[in-house]
């Protein structure tokens, strides 16, 4: 993987985010802001059956965060939240401590490595994860 922030890659998933649209009718809808840099991402959670069905999401924001929405949008269909915790969780310590963590996630995630080596960009990548985990708690909180 490149070591450039902004390579192929991430411009390649960035695009697809902006297809990511919102859903008509969720199990939960969150909205979160990060301060620092004025990322805003709207994130819709259809889940039934201890599955998430869908996944819809509007983004503001930067490269990064469209990036990461874009991969959350395209594989938790299908996935259980402890599931989607747990690679949440491991997308921070990648982050924050050792992006190899990322080699043994979702393929696309492995193209966050460089981010590591930015402290200040880490939470551009976190917002949408972020957004999924309060979106998987109010969901299920909803039952």
């Amino acid at each position: 993987m490149k070591d450039d922030l902004y390579h192929r890659t991430l411009l390649d998933l960035a695009r697809k985010a902006r297809d990511g649209g919102r859903l008509e009718a969720p199990s939960a809808s969150v909205v979160l802001d990060n301060p620092l840099c004025g990322d805003r991402i709207t994130l819709d959670l259809d889940l039934s059956d201890a599955r998430v069905r869908a996944v819809g999401h509007r983004v503001r924001g930067c490269l990064l965060c469209q990036a990461a929405a874009a991969v959350i949008d395209a594989r938790a269909p299908g996935e259980s939240p402890a599931s989607l915790r747990q690679i949440a969780e491991r997308v921070a310590l990648a982050m924050h401590r050792d992006p190899s963590i990322l080699d043994d996630l979702w393929p696309e995630l492995a193209a966050f490595a460089p981010v590591h080596a930015h402290k200040s960009r880490h939470e551009c990548v976190l917002l949408p994860f972020q957004a999924l985990v309060q979106a998987l708690d109010e969901a299920e909180a909803a039952g």
